[in-house]
């Protein structure tokens, strides 16, 4: 909201995490088209760092974010990996990072 801008950004440091989507995390997937919009206007605003999160799930998901945002945050993903797998879930996690960190560095890539 670009009325509260101004009042986040005088309170923020380090970095801005931009909650793509409004509801329950992990149920829901913003359209990129409006984070694409939401990034530029907050890089427009200030020289933080904006990382993007709440709904990504897939390695495509994480591409798309990670060629507009700084950073993209996965959550609830993991939290259902390791409900699965128990103690057994380092293996299927580290995979799972794994195929997340590959999406986005062959992102960045494109963007070089």
């Amino acid at each position: 909201d670009e009325r509260r801008l101004p009042t986040v950004l005088d309170g923020a440091g380090g970095f801005l995490y931009y909650v793509s989507v409004a509801g329950i995390t992990g149920l829901q997937q913003a359209a990129q088209g409006s984070i694409d919009d939401a990034v530029a206007r907050l890089k427009a605003a200030t020289d933080l760092p904006v990382a993007v999160g709440f709904g990504v799930r897939t390695p495509d998901q994480a591409a798309a974010i990670a060629r507009v945002a700084d950073g993209v945050v996965v959550g609830s993903a993991i939290v259902e990996i390791v409900a699965a797998h128990g103690t057994d879930a380092p293996a299927p996690v580290a995979a799972y990072i794994r195929t997340l960190a590959d999406a986005v560095a062959s992102a960045r890539k494109e963007l070089v």
